[in-house]
Protein backbone atom coordinates (compact mmCIF):
# COMPACT_ATOMS: atom_id res chain seq x y z
CA UNK A 1 0.00 0.00 0.00
CA UNK A 2 2.86 2.29 1.07
CA UNK A 3 4.40 1.65 -1.97
CA UNK A 4 1.99 2.14 -4.28
CA UNK A 5 1.29 5.62 -2.64
CA UNK A 6 4.67 6.72 -2.88
CA UNK A 7 4.17 5.54 -6.92
CA UNK A 8 1.58 8.06 -7.06
CA UNK A 9 2.90 10.55 -5.15
CA UNK A 10 6.08 10.65 -7.93
CA UNK A 11 3.64 10.22 -10.69
CA UNK A 12 1.95 13.31 -9.29
CA UNK A 13 5.51 15.29 -9.00
CA UNK A 14 6.69 14.04 -12.38
CA UNK A 15 3.58 15.80 -13.70
CA UNK A 16 3.53 18.82 -11.85
CA UNK A 17 7.73 19.44 -13.07
CA UNK A 18 6.41 18.25 -17.00
CA UNK A 19 3.47 21.10 -16.32
CA UNK A 20 5.37 23.50 -15.19
CA UNK A 21 8.10 23.46 -17.32
CA UNK A 22 5.68 23.39 -20.51
CA UNK A 23 4.69 26.77 -19.38
CA UNK A 24 8.28 27.96 -19.65
CA UNK A 25 8.27 30.95 -22.85
CA UNK A 26 9.86 29.59 -25.85
CA UNK A 27 10.05 30.03 -29.74
CA UNK A 28 9.99 27.71 -32.75
CA UNK A 29 13.91 28.72 -33.25
CA UNK A 30 16.89 26.98 -32.59
CA UNK A 31 18.68 29.94 -31.88
CA UNK A 32 17.56 33.17 -30.09
CA UNK A 33 18.04 36.18 -27.87
CA UNK A 34 16.18 39.14 -27.18
CA UNK A 35 17.38 42.77 -25.46
CA UNK A 36 15.57 45.40 -23.97
CA UNK A 37 17.80 48.53 -26.02
CA UNK A 38 18.09 51.25 -23.45
CA UNK A 39 18.81 49.17 -20.33
CA UNK A 40 20.95 46.57 -22.55
CA UNK A 41 19.63 43.90 -20.24
CA UNK A 42 19.07 40.18 -22.14
CA UNK A 43 15.27 38.88 -21.49
CA UNK A 44 15.30 36.11 -22.99
CA UNK A 45 18.15 33.92 -24.53
CA UNK A 46 18.24 30.40 -26.36
CA UNK A 47 21.72 29.12 -26.85
CA UNK A 48 22.75 32.21 -27.48
CA UNK A 49 26.19 31.27 -28.45
CA UNK A 50 25.40 28.29 -31.15
CA UNK A 51 27.50 29.10 -34.12
CA UNK A 52 25.15 30.09 -37.21
CA UNK A 53 25.61 31.02 -40.60
CA UNK A 54 24.12 34.64 -40.63
CA UNK A 55 22.85 34.93 -44.32
CA UNK A 56 21.32 37.70 -45.08
CA UNK A 57 22.31 39.38 -41.94
CA UNK A 58 25.71 39.81 -43.12
CA UNK A 59 24.54 42.52 -44.62
CA UNK A 60 24.04 44.85 -41.42
CA UNK A 61 28.04 45.34 -41.09
CA UNK A 62 28.45 45.37 -44.82
CA UNK A 63 26.01 48.52 -44.33
CA UNK A 64 28.03 49.48 -41.16
CA UNK A 65 31.39 49.64 -42.91
CA UNK A 66 29.24 52.26 -45.34
CA UNK A 67 28.07 54.15 -43.00
CA UNK A 68 31.52 55.16 -40.63
CA UNK A 69 32.54 56.35 -44.52
CA UNK A 70 29.74 58.29 -44.35
CA UNK A 71 30.11 59.91 -41.02
CA UNK A 72 33.94 60.30 -41.55
CA UNK A 73 33.29 62.36 -44.61
CA UNK A 74 35.01 60.13 -46.43
CA UNK A 75 32.16 59.08 -48.21
CA UNK A 76 29.30 60.59 -50.10
CA UNK A 77 26.09 59.45 -50.79
CA UNK A 78 25.89 60.90 -54.45
CA UNK A 79 29.78 58.84 -54.98
CA UNK A 80 29.42 56.22 -57.46
CA UNK A 81 30.38 52.70 -58.20
CA UNK A 82 30.93 51.30 -61.90
CA UNK A 83 29.68 47.83 -61.35
CA UNK A 84 31.36 45.24 -62.33
CA UNK A 85 30.97 41.71 -63.96
CA UNK A 86 30.97 39.90 -60.89
CA UNK A 87 28.89 41.65 -59.08
CA UNK A 88 26.60 41.73 -62.15
CA UNK A 89 26.89 37.77 -62.25
CA UNK A 90 24.81 37.43 -58.73
CA UNK A 91 21.92 38.93 -60.25
CA UNK A 92 21.79 36.79 -62.97
CA UNK A 93 22.25 33.39 -60.64
CA UNK A 94 18.93 33.30 -58.73
CA UNK A 95 19.97 35.23 -55.96
CA UNK A 96 17.89 38.35 -54.40
CA UNK A 97 19.15 41.48 -56.58
CA UNK A 98 18.81 44.85 -56.61
CA UNK A 99 19.35 43.87 -60.90
CA UNK A 100 22.22 46.08 -61.86
CA UNK A 101 24.17 45.90 -65.11
CA UNK A 102 27.54 45.75 -66.30
CA UNK A 103 29.28 49.04 -66.23
CA UNK A 104 26.32 50.86 -64.61
CA UNK A 105 27.17 53.90 -62.53
CA UNK A 106 25.37 53.87 -59.55
CA UNK A 107 24.87 55.94 -56.46
CA UNK A 108 26.25 55.10 -52.70
CA UNK A 109 22.87 55.39 -51.58
CA UNK A 110 21.17 53.86 -54.34
CA UNK A 111 23.54 50.77 -53.81
CA UNK A 112 22.40 51.31 -49.73
CA UNK A 113 19.44 50.81 -50.35
CA UNK A 114 19.50 48.14 -53.23
CA UNK A 115 21.31 46.02 -50.16
CA UNK A 116 18.83 47.27 -47.05
CA UNK A 117 15.24 46.97 -48.39
CA UNK A 118 16.03 44.65 -51.76
CA UNK A 119 18.81 42.58 -49.82
CA UNK A 120 20.63 42.57 -53.00
CA UNK A 121 23.69 40.11 -53.28
CA UNK A 122 24.90 42.50 -56.37
CA UNK A 123 24.70 45.61 -54.40
CA UNK A 124 26.86 44.28 -51.58
CA UNK A 125 29.20 43.21 -54.36
CA UNK A 126 29.54 46.67 -56.22
CA UNK A 127 29.76 48.52 -52.48
CA UNK A 128 32.25 46.04 -51.57
CA UNK A 129 34.34 46.48 -54.63
CA UNK A 130 34.17 50.28 -54.86
CA UNK A 131 35.15 50.56 -51.14
CA UNK A 132 37.80 48.22 -50.73
CA UNK A 133 38.88 47.21 -54.82
CA UNK A 134 38.01 43.98 -54.04
CA UNK A 135 35.24 41.95 -51.72
CA UNK A 136 38.37 39.57 -50.07
CA UNK A 137 39.56 42.70 -49.01
CA UNK A 138 36.38 44.30 -47.99
CA UNK A 139 35.48 41.17 -46.15
CA UNK A 140 38.88 41.76 -44.14
CA UNK A 141 37.27 45.26 -43.00
CA UNK A 142 34.10 43.89 -41.94
CA UNK A 143 36.01 41.31 -39.89
CA UNK A 144 38.15 43.35 -38.07
CA UNK A 145 34.73 46.18 -37.70
CA UNK A 146 33.41 43.09 -35.71
CA UNK A 147 36.29 41.95 -33.46
CA UNK A 148 36.49 45.96 -32.83
CA UNK A 149 32.80 45.85 -31.24
CA UNK A 150 33.08 42.43 -29.66
CA UNK A 151 31.35 40.08 -31.84
CA UNK A 152 34.24 37.81 -30.63
CA UNK A 153 32.70 34.19 -32.65
CA UNK A 154 32.44 36.04 -35.45
CA UNK A 155 34.11 35.99 -39.01
CA UNK A 156 33.24 37.50 -42.22
CA UNK A 157 34.27 36.26 -45.59
CA UNK A 158 31.77 37.83 -47.82
CA UNK A 159 29.39 40.77 -47.97
CA UNK A 160 25.93 38.97 -48.72
CA UNK A 161 25.77 36.49 -46.27
CA UNK A 162 25.50 33.90 -49.25
CA UNK A 163 26.71 29.92 -48.11
CA UNK A 164 30.42 30.05 -47.13
CA UNK A 165 31.41 27.48 -43.70
CA UNK A 166 33.82 30.99 -43.12
CA UNK A 167 31.03 33.01 -42.63
CA UNK A 168 29.82 32.64 -39.74
CA UNK A 169 28.63 34.42 -36.58
CA UNK A 170 26.02 33.68 -33.21
CA UNK A 171 22.49 35.39 -31.91
CA UNK A 172 24.55 37.04 -29.63
CA UNK A 173 27.51 38.40 -31.49
CA UNK A 174 24.53 39.59 -34.28
CA UNK A 175 22.63 41.67 -31.69
CA UNK A 176 26.08 43.44 -30.79
CA UNK A 177 26.30 44.86 -33.94
CA UNK A 178 22.49 45.50 -34.28
CA UNK A 179 22.91 47.57 -31.20
CA UNK A 180 26.08 49.07 -32.53
CA UNK A 181 24.20 50.44 -36.06
CA UNK A 182 20.98 51.62 -34.03
CA UNK A 183 23.73 53.47 -31.36
CA UNK A 184 25.82 55.04 -33.83
CA UNK A 185 23.94 55.55 -37.25
CA UNK A 186 20.48 56.78 -36.42
CA UNK A 187 20.19 59.05 -39.27
CA UNK A 188 21.37 55.85 -41.50
CA UNK A 189 19.35 53.58 -40.09
CA UNK A 190 16.28 55.15 -40.97
CA UNK A 191 16.81 53.32 -44.41
CA UNK A 192 16.06 49.52 -43.04
CA UNK A 193 12.14 51.01 -42.29
CA UNK A 194 11.53 51.56 -45.77
CA UNK A 195 8.62 49.34 -47.17
CA UNK A 196 10.41 49.43 -50.49
CA UNK A 197 12.95 50.70 -53.27
CA UNK A 198 12.45 51.71 -56.83
CA UNK A 199 15.07 50.93 -59.36
CA UNK A 200 15.35 52.67 -62.64
CA UNK A 201 17.59 50.03 -63.83
CA UNK A 202 19.49 50.24 -67.10
CA UNK A 203 17.39 49.12 -70.22
CA UNK A 204 14.57 48.11 -68.60
CA UNK A 205 11.28 49.70 -66.83
CA UNK A 206 12.23 50.64 -63.09
CA UNK A 207 12.00 47.93 -60.62
CA UNK A 208 10.23 47.91 -57.39
CA UNK A 209 10.99 45.71 -54.38
CA UNK A 210 9.36 45.77 -51.43
CA UNK A 211 11.40 44.73 -48.00
CA UNK A 212 11.59 41.40 -47.49
CA UNK A 213 11.14 42.05 -43.34
CA UNK A 214 7.94 40.72 -42.71
CA UNK A 215 7.65 42.61 -39.03
CA UNK A 216 7.52 46.19 -40.97
CA UNK A 217 3.90 45.20 -42.61
CA UNK A 218 2.65 44.36 -39.06
CA UNK A 219 1.41 47.23 -36.41
CA UNK A 220 3.81 46.44 -33.96
CA UNK A 221 6.26 48.99 -34.38
CA UNK A 222 9.11 47.35 -36.37
CA UNK A 223 11.85 49.76 -37.69
CA UNK A 224 14.45 46.96 -38.58
CA UNK A 225 16.33 45.38 -38.72
CA UNK A 226 17.07 42.19 -41.49
CA UNK A 227 16.11 39.05 -42.85
CA UNK A 228 18.33 35.94 -43.55
CA UNK A 229 18.11 33.03 -45.40
CA UNK A 230 19.92 29.61 -46.05
CA UNK A 231 19.28 26.44 -47.35
CA UNK A 232 21.47 25.20 -44.38
CA UNK A 233 20.56 27.54 -41.61
CA UNK A 234 16.93 28.12 -42.64
CA UNK A 235 15.37 31.14 -42.12
CA UNK A 236 16.53 33.93 -39.85
CA UNK A 237 15.57 37.74 -38.82
CA UNK A 238 17.23 40.64 -36.63
CA UNK A 239 14.21 42.51 -35.66
CA UNK A 240 13.83 45.48 -33.53
CA UNK A 241 10.41 47.55 -32.62
CA UNK A 242 9.70 50.82 -31.04
CA UNK A 243 6.78 51.36 -28.63
CA UNK A 244 6.35 54.47 -26.50
CA UNK A 245 9.93 55.34 -26.59
CA UNK A 246 11.11 51.99 -25.61
CA UNK A 247 12.79 49.46 -28.14
CA UNK A 248 13.76 45.83 -27.92
CA UNK A 249 15.83 44.13 -30.08
CA UNK A 250 15.57 40.30 -30.84
CA UNK A 251 17.85 38.01 -32.70
CA UNK A 252 16.68 34.45 -34.04
CA UNK A 253 18.14 31.86 -36.45
CA UNK A 254 16.63 28.47 -37.46
CA UNK A 255 12.91 28.35 -38.31
CA UNK A 256 11.63 25.94 -40.67
CA UNK A 257 9.42 28.15 -42.10
CA UNK A 258 8.78 32.04 -43.06
CA UNK A 259 5.32 31.84 -41.49
CA UNK A 260 7.53 30.52 -38.19
CA UNK A 261 9.90 33.42 -38.42
CA UNK A 262 7.29 36.06 -38.86
CA UNK A 263 4.79 35.00 -36.00
CA UNK A 264 7.65 33.49 -33.66
CA UNK A 265 9.87 36.66 -33.68
CA UNK A 266 6.43 39.17 -33.04
CA UNK A 267 5.75 36.55 -30.34
CA UNK A 268 9.03 37.15 -29.00
CA UNK A 269 9.62 40.66 -28.80
CA UNK A 270 5.09 41.16 -27.97
CA UNK A 271 6.26 38.48 -24.77
CA UNK A 272 9.21 41.07 -24.16
CA UNK A 273 6.93 44.27 -24.03
CA UNK A 274 4.22 42.66 -22.06
CA UNK A 275 6.12 41.09 -19.39
CA UNK A 276 8.35 43.44 -18.55
CA UNK A 277 8.35 47.44 -17.37
CA UNK A 278 11.59 49.71 -18.43
CA UNK A 279 12.39 52.14 -15.34
CA UNK A 280 14.61 55.38 -15.86
CA UNK A 281 17.00 55.55 -13.23
CA UNK A 282 19.09 59.03 -14.30
CA UNK A 283 18.99 61.72 -17.19
CA UNK A 284 22.68 62.06 -18.04
CA UNK A 285 23.69 65.44 -17.60
CA UNK A 286 20.92 66.10 -14.97
CA UNK A 287 21.54 66.60 -11.34
CA UNK A 288 20.44 63.46 -9.74
CA UNK A 289 20.89 64.90 -6.23
CA UNK A 290 23.58 67.01 -4.15
CA UNK A 291 26.35 65.75 -2.06
CA UNK A 292 27.96 67.97 1.14
CA UNK A 293 30.91 70.40 0.99
CA UNK A 294 33.11 71.14 3.12
CA UNK A 295 36.00 73.86 2.84
CA UNK A 296 34.20 75.25 -0.09
CA UNK A 297 32.29 78.03 -1.12
CA UNK A 298 29.19 76.62 -1.49
CA UNK A 299 28.71 73.14 1.11
CA UNK A 300 26.58 71.38 -1.39
CA UNK A 301 27.13 70.26 -5.76
CA UNK A 302 25.22 68.47 -7.61
CA UNK A 303 26.24 65.14 -9.12
CA UNK A 304 25.10 63.46 -12.32
CA UNK A 305 25.66 60.58 -14.85
CA UNK A 306 27.11 60.67 -18.11
CA UNK A 307 24.76 58.25 -19.48
CA UNK A 308 20.58 57.63 -19.37
CA UNK A 309 20.25 55.17 -16.70
CA UNK A 310 17.65 52.43 -17.16
CA UNK A 311 16.87 48.68 -15.72
CA UNK A 312 14.20 46.27 -16.79
CA UNK A 313 12.18 44.39 -14.63
CA UNK A 314 9.40 42.35 -14.36
CA UNK A 315 5.99 43.89 -14.18
CA UNK A 316 4.99 45.38 -11.37
CA UNK A 317 8.16 45.29 -9.86
CA UNK A 318 8.76 48.63 -9.81
CA UNK A 319 8.61 49.20 -5.80
CA UNK A 320 11.56 46.83 -4.82
CA UNK A 321 13.96 49.14 -7.46
CA UNK A 322 15.97 51.04 -4.98
CA UNK A 323 18.87 53.49 -5.97
CA UNK A 324 21.08 55.65 -4.06
CA UNK A 325 24.25 57.87 -4.59
CA UNK A 326 27.38 56.64 -2.02
CA UNK A 327 29.86 59.06 -1.42
CA UNK A 328 32.88 59.34 0.93
CA UNK A 329 31.85 62.89 2.36
CA UNK A 330 31.52 65.84 2.85
CA UNK A 331 34.14 66.29 -0.41
CA UNK A 332 36.72 68.56 0.17
CA UNK A 333 36.95 71.73 -2.38
CA UNK A 334 38.24 72.44 -4.55
CA UNK A 335 36.06 70.17 -6.34
CA UNK A 336 36.20 70.85 -10.29
CA UNK A 337 33.22 69.78 -13.14
CA UNK A 338 32.90 66.15 -14.17
CA UNK A 339 35.26 64.77 -11.45
CA UNK A 340 34.23 61.76 -10.06
CA UNK A 341 32.42 61.88 -6.38
CA UNK A 342 31.04 58.62 -6.05
CA UNK A 343 28.97 55.79 -7.25
CA UNK A 344 25.72 55.16 -8.36
CA UNK A 345 23.63 52.19 -6.99
CA UNK A 346 20.60 50.37 -8.01
CA UNK A 347 19.44 47.64 -5.84
CA UNK A 348 16.77 45.49 -6.69
CA UNK A 349 14.69 43.36 -3.91
CA UNK A 350 17.66 44.76 -1.68
CA UNK A 351 20.10 43.38 -3.40
CA UNK A 352 22.87 45.09 -5.82
CA UNK A 353 22.23 44.97 -9.90
CA UNK A 354 24.17 47.61 -11.38
CA UNK A 355 26.52 50.70 -9.93
CA UNK A 356 27.50 53.43 -12.00
CA UNK A 357 29.60 56.49 -11.49
CA UNK A 358 28.47 60.10 -10.63
CA UNK A 359 30.12 63.49 -11.09
CA UNK A 360 30.68 66.56 -10.03
CA UNK A 361 27.54 68.55 -12.05
CA UNK A 362 30.38 72.15 -11.54
CA UNK A 363 33.24 73.66 -9.78
CA UNK A 364 33.27 74.45 -6.16
CA UNK A 365 36.59 76.56 -5.23
CA UNK A 366 38.18 76.65 -1.75
CA UNK A 367 36.95 79.09 0.63
CA UNK A 368 38.78 79.37 4.27
CA UNK A 369 35.51 80.37 5.74
CA UNK A 370 33.36 77.60 4.73
CA UNK A 371 35.39 75.02 7.20
CA UNK A 372 34.15 77.06 10.07
CA UNK A 373 30.47 77.17 8.97
CA UNK A 374 30.60 73.56 8.19
CA UNK A 375 32.04 72.78 11.58
CA UNK A 376 29.34 74.76 13.17
CA UNK A 377 26.45 72.93 11.32
CA UNK A 378 27.99 69.74 12.17
CA UNK A 379 30.17 70.49 15.38
CA UNK A 380 27.79 67.31 17.07
CA UNK A 381 28.21 64.72 14.52
CA UNK A 382 31.91 65.63 13.94
CA UNK A 383 32.66 65.67 18.08
CA UNK A 384 31.30 62.19 18.29
CA UNK A 385 33.31 60.84 15.03
CA UNK A 386 36.48 62.14 16.08
CA UNK A 387 36.47 62.59 19.65
CA UNK A 388 35.99 58.70 20.89
CA UNK A 389 37.58 56.93 23.97
CA UNK A 390 40.70 58.53 24.82
CA UNK A 391 40.79 61.48 22.47
CA UNK A 392 37.44 62.65 23.79
CA UNK A 393 38.90 62.31 27.43
CA UNK A 394 41.97 64.20 26.65
CA UNK A 395 39.73 66.99 25.52
CA UNK A 396 37.48 67.67 27.98
CA UNK A 397 40.52 67.56 29.75
CA UNK A 398 42.03 69.89 28.22
CA UNK A 399 38.59 72.36 28.04
CA UNK A 400 38.28 72.28 31.63
CA UNK A 401 41.88 73.01 32.29
CA UNK A 402 42.12 76.19 30.46
CA UNK A 403 38.52 76.64 32.33
CA UNK A 404 40.82 77.15 35.68
CA UNK A 405 43.06 78.44 33.86
CA UNK A 406 40.99 81.85 33.19
CA UNK A 407 39.27 81.87 36.18
CA UNK A 408 42.63 82.62 38.36
CA UNK A 409 44.69 83.88 36.37
CA UNK A 410 46.48 86.93 37.09
CA UNK A 411 44.80 90.46 36.05
CA UNK A 412 46.08 91.33 32.32
CA UNK A 413 46.47 94.46 30.84
CA UNK A 414 45.34 95.48 27.29
CA UNK A 415 48.30 93.38 25.93
CA UNK A 416 47.56 90.55 27.27
CA UNK A 417 44.02 90.55 26.46
CA UNK A 418 44.69 91.09 23.11
CA UNK A 419 47.38 88.01 23.31
CA UNK A 420 45.22 85.71 24.78
CA UNK A 421 42.35 86.72 22.44
CA UNK A 422 44.82 86.14 19.66
CA UNK A 423 45.61 82.65 21.26
CA UNK A 424 42.13 81.65 21.75
CA UNK A 425 41.50 82.33 17.94
CA UNK A 426 44.19 80.44 16.64
CA UNK A 427 43.35 77.82 19.27
CA UNK A 428 39.55 77.57 17.94
CA UNK A 429 41.14 77.28 14.60
CA UNK A 430 43.61 74.63 15.22
CA UNK A 431 40.87 72.74 16.97
CA UNK A 432 38.46 73.26 13.78
CA UNK A 433 40.94 72.35 11.48
CA UNK A 434 42.00 69.31 13.72
CA UNK A 435 38.78 67.65 13.80
CA UNK A 436 37.81 68.29 10.33
CA UNK A 437 41.16 66.53 9.39
CA UNK A 438 40.62 63.64 11.95
CA UNK A 439 43.83 64.33 13.85
CA UNK A 440 44.97 63.36 16.97
CA UNK A 441 43.76 66.78 19.14
CA UNK A 442 45.76 66.41 22.14
CA UNK A 443 49.28 66.58 20.21
CA UNK A 444 48.47 69.88 18.74
CA UNK A 445 46.42 71.24 21.49
CA UNK A 446 48.66 70.38 24.68
CA UNK A 447 51.53 71.57 23.90
CA UNK A 448 49.84 75.17 22.79
CA UNK A 449 48.00 75.23 26.49
CA UNK A 450 51.43 74.75 28.22
CA UNK A 451 52.73 77.45 26.19
CA UNK A 452 50.34 80.00 27.27
CA UNK A 453 50.05 78.72 31.24
CA UNK A 454 53.28 78.97 31.31
CA UNK A 455 53.40 82.79 29.71
CA UNK A 456 50.83 83.86 32.29
CA UNK A 457 51.50 82.67 35.24
CA UNK A 458 54.77 82.93 35.19
CA UNK A 459 55.01 86.25 34.11
CA UNK A 460 57.35 86.45 31.21
CA UNK A 461 56.33 89.58 30.55
CA UNK A 462 58.80 90.64 27.73
CA UNK A 463 57.12 88.23 25.19
CA UNK A 464 53.98 90.65 26.15
CA UNK A 465 54.97 93.62 26.72
CA UNK A 466 57.12 96.29 24.70
CA UNK A 467 59.85 97.71 26.38
CA UNK A 468 59.41 101.77 27.05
Amino acid sequence: MIKQLYKIFFIFICILLLKSHSNAFDIKARTAILQDFSSGEILFEKEPDREIYPASMTKIMTSIIAFELLKNGELSLDDTFTVSEKAWKLSTAGYSSMFIMVGDDVSVEDLLKGIIVASGNDACIALAEGIAGTEEQFAILMTEKAKEIGMENTNFSNSSGINDPYNYSTVKDILIMSNYLIKNYPEYYEYFKEKEFTWDRTGGDPITQGNRNPLLYKNIGADGIKTGYLAVEKYSLASSIQKNERRLIAVASGFNTKNDRSRQSIKLLTWGITNFDLIKISSKDTALTEVDVWLGKTNKVGVYTKENIFTTIKKARKKKIKAFIEYDGPIEAPITKDQELGKLKVLFNNELINTYPVYALNDVKNELLGNHIYFLRNFKDLLFINFTNSNFLISIFILVSFGYFLRNSPRMDDRQLKMLILSLIIFINILIFGILNETRMYFIILPFFLFLWMSMNIKIKNLFTSKS
